[in-house]
């Protein structure tokens, strides 16, 4: 694989990765009107993040039968009918064939999140990083391309927002045609599909500590964001009163410090190492908890919101970094699926949780709670020997 794959792989992402900002844009709403409950509104948006939490194993096990590339087509595919299949959901006013599409969006989703992984393997050991940020940026392009293309397309159709789903299923066959044109190791098919090495388990992988520290990284960066970012929005404008227009921009500022500092986390982590980006991205995921507990004003939230964004940042591309140092190529798939079977698992209890805990608790709450976490990572990264001992993995991709 080439730096070439890394560039289609970004642009890939961005198209392909639109998808997930259309739905929560969209999800709900849509939702609202077809369900008989109101309080059923947000469940397709809920079925879409479950359903990538338990895809992520079956894309990972049939990528490792297939190849990358016919993995990565076969997923698109299956993004293309999840779209159709909500567009004809919504033209034929059916709620829960449209939580089912929603759920198979996830399928989608969870091959996307493997981009990353293929963009490590596609450049040197010491690349990982930058090739993994590159990757990422194509997130910033997809969170304002996916609200934007569903709100553009909602009238293509007698039923409205049946056409933003036609839309995207446009936009994901683009990057079909992208990943049409990957190129793959030619040997790489008959390593997955003829290995006879013994399969590796989970418990192995867990019990090396970078593994661990990498798993915990990743799952922590995720379920923090998710906890806080799904409760801003009704902290800020049903409890605290702030326009719609304020809390948007909040949550849009957000998102773009997400993905943005990926311009330069690949950089950063070749200067400070994996450990202190890891440890840098949590100081600031505690930073924005510490500043939300300030005061409910409009600048609380937009400084806490974008220091969650670049937190994340930082803590999930140094875990990603780091996992990729823990693994033999025979044993990258298992250890991938592994991963992102954990941080989306707990991704998606973390967004369901956020309601009730706001609800009940309030925002105090919602800020305290991801304290004691962050400090226990703060804690492992602090004891964590040189990257060189946390590396030792021989025959690493």
């Amino acid at each position: 694989m080439t730096l070439r794959n890394v560039i289609l792989l970004a642009f890939a992402s961005a198209m392909a990765m639109s998808l997930a900002p259309a739905m929560v844009f969209i999800g709900g709403i849509i939702g609202g009107g077809l369900a008989s409950d109101s309080r059923l509104a947000t469940l397709p948006v809920a079925f879409m993040v479950v359903g990538t939490a338990l895809s992520t194993i079956p894309a990972a096990m049939l990528m490792q039968k297939l190849g990358r590339k016919r993995g990565f087509i076969l997923g698109a595919t299956g993004g293309i009918l999840a779209c159709l299949m909500a567009s004809l959901a919504i033209y034929v006013q059916s709620f829960w064939l449209f939580v089912l599409a929603s759920a198979c969006t996830g399928f989608h989703l969870a091959f996307v999140q493997q981009y990353r992984f293929a963009a490590a393997e596609s450049v040197a050991p010491e690349q990982a990083g930058k090739a993994i940020s590159f990757v990422l940026v194509g997130g910033v392009i997809a969170a304002f391309v996916g609200p934007e293309l569903a709100r553009a397309c909602a009238d293509w159709l007698d039923v409205r927002f049946a056409g933003s789903f036609l839309a995207m299923a446009f936009l994901i066959a683009g990057a079909l045609v992208l990943l049409l044109t990957l190129q793959e190791e030619a040997d790489m098919s008959q390593k997955a599909t003829s290995e006879t090495h013994k399969p590796v388990s989970a418990l192995t992988l867990f019990s090396r500590t970078g593994f661990l520290i990498a798993v915990t990284g990743g799952v922590v960066s995720y379920a923090v964001m998710s906890f806080i970012m799904t409760a801003t929005p009704i902290s800020m404008h049903v409890m605290d009163g702030h326009s719609l227009d304020m809390t948007a921009r909040v949550i849009q500022s957000h998102v773009a410090a997400m993905y943005l500092p990926s311009l330069l986390t690949g950089m950063i982590i070749g200067s400070l190492g994996i450990r202190n980006i890891m440890s840098l991205g949590t100081l600031l995921l505690l930073a924005c908890s510490g500043i939300a507990l300030m005061g409910n004003e409009l600048m609380h939230y937009w400084w806490a919101l974008v220091l969650l964004g670049i937190g994340w940042n930082f803590l999930f591309v140094g875990s990603t970094t780091l996992l990729t140092r823990q693994y033999t190529s025979e044993e990258r798939f298992k250890a991938q699926a592994v991963n992102d079977f954990a941080v989306f698992s707990l991704q998606a209890i973390a967004s369901l949780s956020a309601g009730p805990v706001i609800h009940q608790l309030g925002w105090q709450w919602v800020n305290l709670l991801p304290i004691p976490v962050l400090l226990v990572i703060l804690l492992l990264l602090f004891r964590m020997k040189s990257e060189k001992t946390d590396t030792a993995q021989q025959g690493k991709v």
